[in-house]
């Protein structure tokens, strides 16, 4: 038997310490928060996408009284990203979440649904999408490669039989 370890690299910093460019995403993520649609689980997530263009594209999450026929903020900002620009690169993701449960004062980690598919779109894209992570405190988790967060990802190269 052999023990290995994988180094996951990020960055920690506080959102005074963030570009404008940062700041503003983190802000439209946070004001995606309000347009959830979370009555079951009352954990309201942002997601919002800067493109190689600078546009930027939102997402929140949206639940069903149908498990699991919701939709995760980051899911659905990247397949509205997709649709309206079919080859545009997104550059940077920016995540965070509210719930009046408690205070949500950590950086938030999307699901394994939601890493998964983001690394599918950054391998459609052949470059490196950058993820910022926030909750209501101060600090800011920053990759600059969305591979950080899942390491062992379902790659296509799997289905192939050579």
């Amino acid at each position: 038997m052999a023990e290995f370890s994988i180094t996951i690299k990020g960055l920690s910093v506080r959102k005074s310490e963030l570009s404008a460019s940062d700041a503003e995403l983190l802000d439209r993520a946070e004001k995606a928060t309000l347009n959830a649609y979370a009555p079951y689980s009352q954990f309201n997530v942002g997601a919002a996408l800067r493109l190689e263009t600078d546009e930027i594209i939102i997402g929140s999450n949206q639940e069903n009284v149908a498990y699991p026929s919701g939709l995760c903020a980051e899911r659905v900002a990247l397949f509205a990203a997709s649709t309206l620009h079919p080859q545009m690169v997104v550059k940077t993701m920016a995540i965070t979440a509210r719930t009046t449960k408690f205070e949500l004062t950590d950086p938030l980690a999307p699901c394994g649904g939601c890493r998964q598919v983001i690394m599918e779109y950054q391998r459609k894209q052949q470059q490196p999408i950058r993820m910022l992570l926030a909750g209501k405190g101060d600090i800011v988790w920053i990759f600059e490669d969305a591979s950080m967060l899942l390491p062992f990802g379902f790659e296509a190269d799997y289905l192939k039989g050579d």
